[in-house]
């Protein structure tokens, strides 16, 4: 998946999504995508930066949303010249993609969202690179139609995203069989965050186990996929969304110096099969 030129979804080289859960404010994204900008580049990570421009999905409709669409658009546009890193950002109805498009890079399609066709058609045909987080309730294999979705717009641009399987009770499973299943149609990223997230799990808002944050992201590291997604913010408990899973802005270089050398195991034996 071309992202931007010298930056290929499913090169030799992993690609870094990463930033905060939602765009708070612009000193914030510049303080998070400076960092984690340099700490890419030192660990061989081709970098782009993510925010949501709104959180359309939250538990509660008392939980903070966005500071504003345009608003929230004008502060990636301000970030991606500044930092000249390309930009990934949610859309959930099809009216958005057009907008959106002549600001980031990546237009990714929420879990939830995943099997709404006009969505998916509409991000398709902005001609910019399609980033689709599958399901909770979908099969692996079953994302291969999400893909030909958007393939059929004429855009080859796509790839799919993990991000665990929901078994209820406000707790996430992740299948590694599922990453090189879904790899055999598109890029694969590994969604670190997600994957340790909560879902409801405080009641009106979600919570998350960030302890268990290297282990999943060593395991899919290891399987030699393409990409990981990572939110963080200098402080998780004020985070104004997702705070229980960030990765604290001050542990982001130790993190992808583990996660570059699990990755690299990966990558040395992912050829290897049991026939």
């Amino acid at each position: 998946m071309q992202i931007r030129e010298g930056i290929v979804l499913g090169s030799e080289k992993p690609v870094l999504f990463a930033g905060p859960c939602a765009v708070e404010s612009l000193d914030i994204c510049l303080e998070i995508g400076s960092k984690v900008k340099a700490w890419a580049e030192e660990h061989g990570f081709s970098y782009v930066f993510k925010a949501s421009f709104d959180k359309a999905n939250r538990t509660s409709s008392g939980s903070f949303r966005s500071i504003g669409m345009d608003k929230s658009l004008e502060v990636l546009q301000k970030v991606g010249k500044e930092l000249n890193v390309p930009l990934v950002t949610d859309i959930h109805e099809s009216y958005q993609a057009a907008e959106v498009a002549e600001v980031v890079d990546v237009l990714q399609i929420p879990a939830f969202l995943c099997r709404q066709t006009d969505l998916l058609l509409a991000a398709g045909n902005t001609g910019k690179a399609v980033k689709i987080k599958r399901g909770q309730f979908m099969a692996p294999e079953d994302m291969q139609f999400a893909v030909k979705k958007v393939r059929s717009t004429g855009n080859e641009n796509v790839c799919l995203t993990e991000r665990g399987f929901s078994l209820g009770y406000h707790n996430l499973v992740v299948d590694m069989r599922g990453l090189p299943i879904m790899r055999q149609f598109a890029p694969v990223v590994f969604d670190i965050t997600h994957s340790v997230q909560q879902p409801g799990g405080q009641g009106g808002s979600s919570g998350g186990q960030r302890e268990f944050a290297p282990f999943l992201a060593r395991a899919a590291a290891a399987t030699g996929i393409d990409g990981f997604f990572i939110e963080t913010h200098p402080e998780p408990a004020k985070a104004l969304s997702d705070g229980p899973n960030l990765i604290p802005l001050h542990r982001m270089g130790d993190f992808l110096k583990m996660l570059k050398e699990s990755w690299e195991l990966g990558r040395k034996y992912q050829d290897f099969a049991v026939e």
